[in-house]
């Protein structure tokens, strides 16, 4: 009997909040997901949407949209349940079209009763995608945001791409800043594109600085489809996310994504080998576990089954929206990830 008794309290104290050597804490998870080609199905003559249209090569209609977005919305409200039953306090999100997707997103069942609310800016790029913040306004005070230009020359002349996403806002009174990416692809292949992320990760380093400027000790996430992994010379070199939490200098940044990768966890794949390119960083200032503040925990790849490809020759891959043409009713080509942040309760 005093085992079941003891069972049924743990229990309600996971739920709201987690227990440590006999302090309890609450939880803030943050999260970033790609949701690959969220299009709506009207057609944008400012850009190069034509492929996501219902007489384009997709043939998009309004009911594979609604598919699509009910597929989203169902994987997003069960991120940071675990350890939060309201979900996600805010979830950087790529691939996106406009803010009308993520209007119709949030109306969804899954997360109508989240009330949360977007942060978003069109970007320059020519496909029309953009990032964007969804957060719930009773954990997260928004206080600011802007977009820093990432600018990038190809052969003598600009190549437009997606900007940075800067979001300040307030955790339990506290500040954080939030920067959201999704930095240019390896189309071209890696090295030949490999300067457009170095560019990335230079401007999200120069954009830190400026916030330590201001704020010393600021709370700093850097999240995003890096479209490199931890390991690569943008992450590991130039933003120097480092592996291990000992390494980490003041103003630093720790990458907990390292030790995963290192150990084969990805959140894409391409053929037949997995990448993590789909990161959440954070600064110094967050790993101190004895602050009275906020303060960094894990962070994870989330995914279920199903949300993994059930068969064929890519079997536990991603399971996406669209397989070699055919609209296949997945999720998409990228698993989201979660980082989990505590303060004492």
């Amino acid at each position: 009997m005093f085992k079941k008794q003891l069972y049924i309290f743990l229990t309600l104290i996971i739920l709201t909040q987690v227990s440590f050597s006999q302090t309890a804490y609450q939880a803030f998870p943050m999260g970033f997901y790609n949701l690959e080609n969220l299009f709506d199905v009207y057609d944008d003559e400012s850009i190069n949407d034509e492929e996501f249209l219902p007489e384009g090569r997709n043939a998009w209609t309004l009911d594979k949209y609604e598919r699509k977005q009910e597929n989203m919305a169902s994987v997003i409200s069960k991120l940071g349940t675990g350890m939060s039953p309201d979900g996600l306090v805010l979830l950087g999100v790529s691939e996106i079209e406009n803010r009308s997707v993520l209007e119709d997103l949030l109306i969804q069942d899954a997360l109508r009763g989240r009330n949360y609310q977007i942060v978003h800016y069109d970007s320059p790029d020519k496909r029309g995608i953009d990032v964007g913040l969804i957060y719930n306004p009773s954990y997260f005070e928004l206080i600011d945001s802007k977009v820093h230009e990432l600018l990038i020359q190809s052969n003598g002349s600009r190549k437009f791409t997606r900007d940075v996403l800067h979001v300040k806002g307030r955790i339990n009174g506290e500040v954080v800043h939030v920067l959201v990416n999704h930095w240019p692809s390896r189309s071209g292949g890696e090295k030949r594109s490999a300067p457009g992320r170095i560019a990335a990760a230079q401007l999200n380093k120069s954009i830190a600085s400026e916030i330590y400027t201001m704020e010393p000790d600021a709370k700093i996430v850097i999240m995003g489809d890096l479209n490199d992994d931890p390991t690569s010379k943008s992450v590991k070199k130039i933003l120097n996310a480092k592996k291990k939490i000992k390494q980490v200098k003041p103003r630093g940044f720790y990458n907990p994504m390292y030790s995963k990768f290192s150990k084969g966890v990805g959140s894409n794949a391409y053929r037949d080998s997995w990448s993590l390119f789909d990161q959440i960083i954070v600064s110094e200032a967050c790993l101190d576990k004895t602050q009275s503040g906020l303060f960094f925990h894990k962070a994870e790849v989330f995914k279920e089954p199903k949300m993994l490809q059930p068969s064929g020759r890519y079997k536990n891959y991603p399971f996406r929206t669209f397989s070699n043409g055919v609209f296949i009713n997945g999720y998409s080509d990228h698993f989201p990830v979660v980082a989990y942040f505590l303060i004492r309760a």
